[in-house]
């Protein structure tokens, strides 16, 4: 067994994790947020010792992020509802019903019965997300068919087996990652502190929440990409795109990493003959590293289209689009910059301005995405991570919606990098769930203040302690 260690420590804090994460687990609710903050807090300094006390033991820390995951094997997601919209659109799958198509409250008020148990599934998803449109991509429907497949009348079925899928995404990404990390020659324990990080455990294996099968694929994506592997690292790339949307985000971030970079970087000068090095010059002029670059592109839009073309209806679009569309007009929660921005066109407007900031932060993000494609270096494997790192923190810096499973992206990413706030982030995003102790929720802004000062003063923290710039180099 992976705890006959003589290691006390880690033994100690394993057991007491053990514990804190079934009662997380099976006796929790939502609205008892002192409890939750207790045995969060209690959870990260468990993360700490075991950590510390780990020996930097791959297999045994391996063993106790599978572990973790499997306390909730059997436990009934308590901090979101969101997976009972992912069991209404696997079950209308298998009945042969578009979910992009069909809103569930239409069913529910016209009594109709299109699967097992929608009544039960339709109040637990709630009125908010029964009147919308499904926003989850294809791939991510396969996995809500695959639940539907093996428990169509079991809504607990259901969620083990979604938790399943899960759990064995995250050990690929534990697989890829030890691989990533060796790649650039940064110790491989480091991508523990995504696998036994007590905020990933929670939100995404507890949650079900599908951002471990989404960086699955991107980060195999990458190191296929690292490895010059470029057909088969687009089709990954956009198999991450059609699981969540938010790697779109990242395609011009690697305009850099096809264009200039160093003609040797994936290879040994010493062991290259004339001949090879003819050969390889020849290759990378820079109409064929365009033509590179356009190809993985055309791969990513290619596959992803693909993937969406079984469920294409004129109406497909239409409903796509507004449901993506809410999450900038309509949707407010755990902001950061957007909440100051809010605060002044309530000063001088005296309104929320949410319609037009919304507008505008999608202009600000495609801004920034092109400074650092243009003007940051990014033709190394460390530069373009920390490149894919900051882009998305700006995004998520100034989004109107920052929900904390979001986050996930970045912890991965930050492994990969010298920064380390998505860590700090982690910790203290747990605040937002301050809001849902009231009935109704309700946000205490000073809460959200306190997570975002610890946040960017951390931030501030690091850039200024590397003494390096983080944008331009």
């Amino acid at each position: 067994m992976i705890f006959k260690s003589k290691n006390k420590g880690l033994l100690i804090a394993s057991i007491l994790t053990i514990i804190l994460y079934f009662f997380f687990a099976y006796k929790l609710e939502r609205t008892e947020f002192s409890h939750i903050l207790l045995l969060y807090i209690s959870l990260f300094i468990a993360f700490y010792f075991i950590l510390k006390h780990g020996d930097k033991n791959i297999k045994i820390l391996t063993g106790l992020a599978i572990l973790f995951r499997l306390i909730f094997l059997f436990a009934t997601p308590n901090l979101s509802q969101d997976f009972y919209r992912f069991i209404w659109d696997g079950r209308m799958l298998l009945n042969c019903l578009n979910p992009y198509l069909s809103l569930p409250e239409t069913f529910i008020n016209l009594q109709q019965v299109p699967i097992p148990q929608a009544a039960e599934i339709y109040a637990g998803m709630g009125e908010l997300n029964g009147s919308h449109y499904t926003n989850y991509p294809p791939l991510n429907q396969l996995c809500f068919l695959i639940a539907a497949l093996f428990a169509n009348k079991s809504i607990l079925g259901s969620v083990i087996v979604l938790r399943l899928i899960i759990i064995l995404a995250d050990i690929g990404i534990i697989y890829f990652g030890k691989k990533i990390l060796e790649k650039l020659n940064l110790p491989i324990h480091y991508i523990f502190l995504y696998a036994l990080n007590p905020f990933i455990i929670i939100e995404l294996t507890g949650n079900l929440h599908f951002e471990p099968v989404m960086l699955f694929f991107l980060i195999w994506s990458i190191y296929l990409l690292l490895n010059n592997r470029l057909i088969l690292a687009g089709i990954l790339f956009a198999c991450s795109i059609s699981v969540k949307l938010i790697p779109l985000l990242f395609l011009p971030l690697f305009y850099q990493w096809f264009i200039k970079r160093p003609l040797d970087s994936s290879r040994d000068k010493k062991v290259m003959s004339v001949r090879d090095c003819h050969i390889e010059r020849s290759r990378n002029t820079k109409t064929n590293k365009l033509l590179k670059l356009l190809l993985f592109y055309i791969i990513i839009i290619g596959t992803t289209i693909l993937f969406f073309l079984p469920f294409y209806n004129e109406e497909l679009l239409n409903n796509y689009m507004n449901s993506v569309g809410l999450w900038f007009r309509n949707f407010e929660f755990n902001a950061s910059l957007y909440y100051l921005f809010r605060e002044i066109g309530y000063l001088f407007r005296g309104y929320n301005e949410i319609a037009t900031i919304g507008k505008i932060i999608p202009v600000l993000t495609i801004l920034f995405l092109g400074f650092i494609t243009f003007f940051r270096k990014n033709t190394h494997p460390k530069e373009l991570i920390t490149a894919l790192l900051f882009g998305l923190s700006f995004y998520y810096f100034t989004t109107t919606t920052m929900h904390p499973w979001y986050l996930a992206t970045l912890i991965l990413l930050c492994v990969f990098t010298k920064y380390r706030f998505p860590i700090v982030w982690s910790v203290v995003i747990i605040l937002s769930y301050q809001s849902y102790a009231n009935l109704p929720w309700k946000e205490n802004l000073w809460v959200i203040s306190l997570e975002y000062l610890i946040l960017y003063g951390y931030l501030i923290f690091e850039i200024i302690k590397k003494n390096k710039p983080v944008l331009v180099k």
